[in-house]
């Protein structure tokens, strides 16, 4: 499985590389990145006209609302208090509030889903980015006094919602109009789409992954090493309930419904990094934890998901 190993080597590579160095800054183009490499090859069928899809297919849209902001933060409320630390849980909880992401397209894609649904279903996402992080600040209202912190201070990072939105739908889709006067570039993209996602997916894991802010884990792992052990166990068991809800909720013969299988597994882990990022004073340096082991989780299991359920439709 190639594709695992490039996880593993982004990974590790960037992680070694920001220990040598100063690490990388963060800078909001990544996303712009990973929308033009990601999103905008899976919009070349799109068409203005299949927003009516929304309409459509709501039966679909209402599912994943469920599912998405109703059942998977209540598994990660249930895991993140077992864990009995304070970021965890809130690095949890945002992984749960937050689907969706640039890597979601490429699996849509991949399965032969509905990309044009998968695209509308991605721009939905976004745009309920404020309730995601409403639901943040009242989980650490209402649960810190079972932890023993306290929580003051509101979260105040919706002005990174706009320019999400701008980079991840807006510029990916009228990139995608013009590519389409350009018949040779579409082509050429289409027949290298496998090699331009895997390339971009190193690229994004290794920045990350090198980040300033991901060298803050030496300094957990120097006091508290279990909450290692703590976070990387309950990442695997909150993946392995989203995939055994979602495979229940969704019926994968239809490619609309593979479509938003696949913005309820695929959680929006750079937008969660960038957060967690800046709500660590807040939070806890633990609250990084899940997030960056969110990245050797969702990777492997979708490759698995993709090859094991989604070859024969």
């Amino acid at each position: 499985m190639p594709l695992i190993m490039i996880v593993i080597a982004g990974a590790l590579l960037g992680f070694m590389y920001g220990h040598m160095t100063d690490g990388f800054i963060f800078d909001k183009n990544i996303c712009l990145f990973a929308g033009l490499t990601l999103i905008m090859p899976s919009l070349f069928k799109f068409k203005l006209r299949d927003i009516t899809l929304v309409w459509e297919y709501r039966s679909v849209l209402f599912k994943g609302f469920i599912v998405n902001y109703l059942l998977l933060p209540i598994f990660a409320l249930i895991i993140g208090f077992m864990t009995n630390d304070f970021g965890i849980t809130a690095g949890l909880f945002l992984l749960a509030v937050l689907s969706g992401g640039g890597m979601v397209m490429h699996w849509i894609k991949r399965s032969n889903a509905d990309t044009s649904l998968g695209f509308l279903l991605l721009f939905i996402n976004l745009i309920f980015v404020s309730l995601s992080l409403l639901m943040l600040h009242l989980f650490a209202t209402y649960s810190a006094g079972y932890f023993g912190v306290t929580y003051d201070e509101k979260i105040t990072i919706s002005r990174f919602v706009e320019p999400v939105i701008t980079l991840l739908i807006v510029i990916p889709f009228l990139a995608s109009r013009v590519v389409l006067f350009i018949k040779p570039l579409v082509k050429w993209i289409e027949t290298n789409s496998k090699y331009i996602s895997r390339i971009s997916i190193f690229i994004i894991l290794f920045y990350l992954f090198g980040l300033q802010s991901s060298q803050q884990l030496i300094d957990i792992y120097d006091f508290e090493p279990e909450l290692f052990f703590i976070a990387l166990i309950a990442v695997i068991v909150f993946y392995l309930l989203i995939f055994i809800a979602a495979k229940m909720i969704y019926d994968l013969d239809s490619p609309q419904e593979r479509a938003a299988f696949w913005q309820s597994i695929a959680r929006y882990i750079t937008l969660a990094l960038v957060l967690s990022t800046f709500s660590a004073s807040t939070f806890g340096v633990s609250m990084l934890l899940p997030i960056m082991f969110a990245y050797l989780v969702q990777i492997p299991l979708s490759i698995v998901v993709s090859n094991k359920y989604m070859t024969n439709v």
